[in-house]
């Protein structure tokens, strides 16, 4: 069960091209696109979600040709975007009851059967009396995966999920997306490093419409290894050494001082410390080389 994407492109009205002949493929499993704001990551998820269309390239899932049978696609596909609007005064439970509906389920007994077993799943069952629209934004999210598993999708998309989740609201959904993540192919987009490196087996990372790196995350710090050095600066030394080394990323330390990390193939001075790979700094590495 593989989603198969070849030289993908889309280039909107304004002039912007969100995919840039853009090359991925995805087994099953926890799959992480990670990217900054404005990389293409919800073009893509949009398009593989046959919510527009490419100006050009092909999409495959388990041997659906995804742009030409969308219906069939839509059949198998589970999306939870961005924003997914606002809900009316009703209780979980009855709203998961109208959307199975909408899904064509038209048994009772199996809907309250699905139903409950969705609610369980995303931790809400103790909740399912409540009205949605007063839910926290993180159980707003998990209420999302819940209508998107009543028809029992092979393929799930969550775009940002977790943006705007306070750290509780976060681990719990992150929870959710790790036990459905067995099951099925699920593809996350994110812009939090922290996301992937705890959830997924496998990633990419995109910026500009186009893919910079692929792998897991134990293969893309193995390729970095030898290759990052730190030092700590004051703040005042700040632009001469990014003048000088290719600073990935810089922080602060509790006494102002900055703690900056430099990729590079040999020790760039006697001053730095080699420091072993983060999955940050591949990240930073891959935008900075994109630059």
């Amino acid at each position: 069960m593989k989603l198969k994407i070849n030289n993908l492109s889309k280039t909107y009205k304004n002039g912007v091209k969100a995919l840039d002949n853009l090359n991925l493929e995805i087994g099953s499993g926890m799959f992480g696109l990670l990217g900054p704001n404005g990389a293409g990551k919800s073009s893509l998820m949009r398009t593989i979600a046959t919510l527009q269309k490419p100006d050009s390239g092909t999409i495959e899932f388990d041997g659906i040709n995804v742009l030409e049978d969308n219906i069939s696609l839509r059949k198998v596909l589970g999306y939870l975007p961005q924003e997914f609007g606002v809900y009316p005064n009703m209780s979980a439970e009855n709203l998961l009851d109208y959307f199975a509906r909408l899904k064509g389920i038209s048994s009772s007994s199996e809907r309250k059967n699905i139903v409950k077993k969705v609610l369980e799943v995303t931790n809400l069952y103790d909740q399912r009396n409540k009205y949605v629209s007063g839910y926290s934004g993180g159980m707003k999210q998990r209420f999302g995966i819940a209508q998107l598993l009543l028809n029992n999708p092979k393929l799930i998309i969550v775009d940002e999920p977790t943006a705007g989740l306070d750290p509780a609201e976060r681990h719990r959904f992150l929870n959710v997306l790790r036990e459905i993540g067995t099951n099925h192919t699920v593809i996350f987009s994110t812009h939090i490093v922290d996301d992937v490196k705890e959830l997924c087996h496998e990633m990419a990372i995109l910026n500009g419409g186009k893919i910079l790196a692929q792998g897991t995350p134990e293969q893309a710090e193995e390729r970095l290894k030898g290759q990052i050095w730190t030092k700590i600066i004051t703040r005042e030394e700040l632009e001469a050494y990014e003048k000088e080394f290719n600073v990935i990323s810089s922080k602060y330390n509790q006494d102002n001082t900055l703690n900056i990390k430099v990729h590079s193939i040999e020790k760039p001075n006697e001053t730095f410390i080699n420091a072993t790979p983060q999955l940050e700094d591949v990240y930073f590495v891959a935008l900075k080389s994109d630059q």
